[in-house]
């Protein structure tokens, strides 16, 4: 069984950078002005951003490792400046289970699993 764990402070830049990368320039995360007006009050994390971190975890401790199947969801939002706790547990290869959650509070900010080869 492995268990990987990593701490990741977001960063409005990190938002803006992935943002330009992926092209997904919604103003919810990349707009502070218009995230103010909107129910979050802030801007926030793109979803595939929070992956694109866990999937890091995976490559760092499995050089070659490719997925095969995914699943997520988001069921809070993860916001600039709060630390968030990444957690991987499960077989590489064969099948993990990825958490992201808010140091501060709990609140699960990612859930999801993967078929890694």
């Amino acid at each position: 069984m492995t268990e990987l764990r990593e701490h990741w402070l977001p960063t409005q830049d990190e938002f803006d950078r992935f943002a330009r990368v992926s092209g997904d320039d919604n103003p919810i995360h990349v707009d502070p002005a218009f995230s103010a007006r909107t129910a979050f009050g802030r801007t926030v994390s793109h979803g595939m951003l929070i992956y694109t971190k866990l999937w890091g975890m995976i490559r760092r401790a499995h050089p070659g490792a490719v997925q095969t199947r995914q699943q997520m969801m988001f069921p809070n939002p993860t916001y600039a400046g709060d630390e968030v706790v990444l957690k991987i547990t499960g077989e590489l290869p064969g099948h993990v289970t990825m958490v992201a959650f808010r140091e501060a509070d709990g609140a699960e900010l990612f859930l999801g699993e993967a078929e890694v080869a």
